[in-house]
């Protein structure tokens, strides 16, 4: 079964602030996409389940960007098992915000029901 993707539209919005200053930001995520295809929830200590419930699990995952040489990105994504769906919800550099939006990520989970 084939995985989905889609980006919020605040998702959209900070990626593109992100990859003009990251250039190697598009292809990371494509990176990013296959792992997240093979392991929904992460397979290592840089993936951490925030919430889940019977419809998704939201997961922040310290993001890889070889612009950056380094782990300073975050993202939070929604995995929806049952329509393999993956919801792309924040994604920030660390230093500027030490960390996930959880009103947006309420206002996602609200949304869903």
């Amino acid at each position: 079964m084939a995985m989905k993707f889609n980006e919020l539209l605040n998702f959209t919005r900070e990626f593109k602030r992100l990859a003009k200053k990251y250039k190697s930001l598009p292809d990371d995520l494509e990176e990013f996409k296959r792992v997240i295809t093979v392991v929904p929830l992460g397979n290592s200590k840089h993936f951490n389940v925030i919430t889940k419930n019977e419809k998704c699990a939201v997961v922040k995952a310290r993001f890889f960007c070889r612009y950056l040489r380094g782990s300073s990105l975050r993202i939070v994504y929604a995995f929806h098992c049952q329509s393999n769906k993956f919801d792309y919800i924040e994604i920030y550099f660390k230093g500027d915000k030490e960390s996930e939006d959880s009103e947006r990520i309420k206002e996602y989970l609200k949304t869903i029901q």
